[in-house]
């Protein structure tokens, strides 16, 4: 992830290649008289007392730009780790917009859609098209990404929550220029060795920010089989690219760590 520039807003500009992994949290949504949350599952607690989180401010959105009382019981069984850098929170926005879209019966236009999902967060676009993208401007601009050849992913968070704003306010230094991607990669070693040559301008100031990113970075890069270790968004998560699932697993086995969070799986494609 590249950082292009800054806004006089003061929102940055970022260049990304964004991509899914089949772990997630689960939204539910059922009929009610009225709109409400219930968070479940095992970082649920991390979540207690949040009154106002992007759930239901996206329920909320959704029903004033359609001009609709917002009436929904959603229960979200929170799976991923909170504030570490894997979009969790954009993705459950986003998967609110569609589900609640479904459940009120509207017809919102695509541009409205991604209106709202802005307003929400950078990320929450993305989230909404769910498919690998090139992702520019704040998150605004998305664009096709390279072709991905199949390959295993592992995810590791060291169990620190890290927020995006401290992260942003720790960079210093020249912008970066986009970067430049073939349209597809032969394989898992051919993607890793371009992306190797690129960055994630957010990882120097995450590690001042949390430095067990440093110990998770250097964790994955030295298991074998692994073909690129870097940081994912702003953190503390950080992931490895692997030839395939089966060696992403094994690595993950060999990570795991008291209070870590550890995943591994296929990356999706498509």
């Amino acid at each position: 992830m590249h950082v292009t520039g800054r806004r006089a807003d003061g929102f940055h500009l970022l260049d990304s290649l964004v991509a899914f992994a089949g772990c997630g949290d689960v939204l539910t949504v059922s009929d009610s008289a009225s709109l409400s949350l219930r968070v479940t599952g095992p970082f649920g607690g991390d979540l207690d007392g949040e009154a106002d989180n992007l759930v239901l401010r996206g329920a909320r959105a959704l029903a004033a730009e359609a001009g609709v009382t917002p009436r929904a019981a959603l229960v979200l069984e929170k799976n991923l780790p909170v504030a570490s850098g894997i979009g969790g929170g954009s993705a459950d926005a986003a998967a609110a917009l569609r589900l609640l879209g479904s459940l009120w019966g509207l017809r919102l236009d695509p541009i409205a859609l991604d209106r709202i999902a802005l307003r929400l967060g950078a990320d929450v676009p993305v989230c909404l098209h769910g498919r690998p993208v090139r992702m520019s401007g704040i998150g605004e601009t998305l664009s096709a990404a390279p072709d991905l050849p199949a390959c295993g992913v592992l995810l590791v968070n060291p169990g620190v929550a890290v927020a995006t704003a401290a992260v942003f306010r720790m960079r210093s230094g020249a912008f970066s220029v986009p970067a430049a991607l073939p349209r597809s990669w032969a394989d898992a070693a051919a993607m890793a060795a371009d992306l190797a040559m690129l960055r994630n301008d957010l990882a120097a100031p995450a590690g001042v920010v949390c430095p067990a990113i440093g110990e998770v970075l250097g964790g994955i890069a030295a298991q074998s089989g692994c073909l690129l270790a870097r940081m994912s968004g702003s953190g503390a998560t950080c992931f490895g690219i692997f030839g395939d699932a089966v060696a992403a697993r094994e690595a993950a086995g060999r990570m795991a760590r008291p209070g870590w969070w550890v995943w591994a799986g296929e990356l999706l494609r498509a």
